[in-house]
């Protein structure tokens, strides 16, 4: 059988003269979800700067590479970013009550407390309008600059990312920003909820480095899950449904020791084909700057990135081994990725070892959304007929609608986005 070679052009000299025809189809999952339009936007260091790459396939962009050097150094957007999310954190979930208004307690936290926000929209509207506001100006900053190259490729991806038409995006980069929460310019949108790249597409910040074959498990009826949790969290509002639920619908394994969970990933093989994890997260520091992200389960064990790898190292690329599990790391940060040249913050090794993708959030989240998320995450993914972009961007919208609740751009997925239950392997 003849076997024609895949070819990606990553550059243009001929400025369009000749090139490579718009490619049609796409990737099964992909279409389950009616999406074909894609977008990729490489984020680089070049010299002692950021330069930008963009790969459009939408209708208004037929395949062209769009280039760029950057303005902005790569301190300054990290900085940036980093207020951002502070930005998030302070005003939304930590949000503390200053009146007695109905149901409310002087000092509480009323936009962590309840999932539904619909009795404080006169609270949540007039933030999410400065909440997408500053994602705006997050990607202006970005895109800010005087450059002739730079000022065209500000113009087509604007463009691109405010048009009606939704993407499937994947954002490649060293530095992991808050994509979802980034937005176009609200003016221009019908409602500032609408501004919100999270809200407007299916985002995924986008993993690296070739795909490796995994030993393959055959045909199965029913998905294999695990619940690796803190059982100090049973009494949140779902945690139970949440678990009854994986118990109806999968072959669940229950882990609430850090013990059983470094033993599972000692084995070669790890038949999962979901991990979800129920815990806290926090930072320990590892020098006079650094710091790590581990999680807890029901004991004093750490785990982090460095152990995952540590565990997985004999393992990892061999087709004998298989670890290739969508991960839902519900655990305040764990979306949060380490500075290039760091130790990998746990999601990120996760990733690197093999795993499908990690959905996680980026700062903390109030555990009652947690649970309410996650229930309706899984709920939707072990149907099988879903994807992980497709479902993460229809909770931005269906929290935003139901519940004016804007916590569920919070959460970033690090791959994934064509990914969803495949019992065929």
């Amino acid at each position: 059988m003849t076997h024609e070679p895949g070819v990606e052009v990553l550059e243009n000299p001929s400025h369009g003269f000749t090139g490579v025809p718009p490619q049609r189809g796409g990737s099964q999952a992909g279409a389950v979800d009616g999406l074909s339009a894609e977008l990729h936007v490489k984020l680089y260091r070049s010299g002692t700067g950021l330069s930008i790459l963009a790969h459009g396939t939408s209708v208004h962009d037929t395949g062209t590479w769009h280039q760029a050097p950057l303005e902005v150094s790569a301190d300054e957007l990290l900085d940036r970013a980093d207020r951002l999310l502070a930005i998030w954190r302070d005003q939304v979930v930590f949000h503390r009550n200053t009146g007695s208004g109905y149901g409310q307690r002087v000092g509480g936290r009323s936009l962590a407390e309840s999932v539904d926000l619909t009795e404080l929209r006169e609270l949540t509207d007039p933030l999410v309008e400065k909440l997408a506001d500053e994602g705006f100006d997050l990607l202006q900053v970005m895109l800010d600059g005087t450059g002739y190259d730079l000022r065209r490729f500000r113009e087509f991806l604007l463009g691109t990312l405010a048009e009606g038409q939704q993407l499937r995006i994947s954002f490649d980069s060293e530095w992991q920003l808050p994509w979802t929460m980034l937005a176009v310019d609200p003016a221009e949108c019908d409602s500032p909820w609408e501004a919100f790249l999270g809200h407007r597409h299916q985002v995924e910040q986008a993993r690296t480095g070739y795909a490796w074959d995994h030993a393959p498990l055959g045909r199965r009826e029913r998905a294999t899950v695990s619940l690796n949790k803190d059982t100090t969290l049973d009494h949140v509002a779902r945690a139970h449904e949440v678990q009854k639920l994986l118990e109806e619908r999968a072959l669940l394994t229950v882990r609430t020791r850090g013990s059983e969970l470094l033993e599972a990933l000692s084995r070669s093989v790890l038949h999962e084909d979901v991990m979800y994890f129920w815990c806290h997260g926090h930072f320990v520091n590892t020098g006079a700057s650094s710091q790590v992200l581990t999680i807890r389960l029901s004991d004093a064990e750490n785990i982090d990135g460095p152990v995952v790898k540590r565990k997985r190292r004999s393992y990892l690329r061999s087709p004998q081994s298989r670890f290739k599990p969508f991960v839902l790391l519900n655990a305040c940060h764990s979306a949060k990725a380490a500075d290039p040249g760091r130790l990998k913050h746990l999601g990120q090794e996760l990733v690197d070892q093999g795993a499908d993708g990690v959905l996680a959030p980026q700062i903390e989240i109030p555990e009652a959304f947690a649970a309410e998320y996650a229930y309706a995450f899984l709920d939707r993914y072990l149907t099988g007929a879903h994807t992980a972009g497709a479902i993460g961007q229809w909770l931005v919208r269906r929290f935003a609608q139901e519940f004016h609740n804007p916590l569920a751009l919070v959460y970033s997925l690090n791959g994934g986005i064509n990914t969803r239950l495949d019992l065929i392997s």
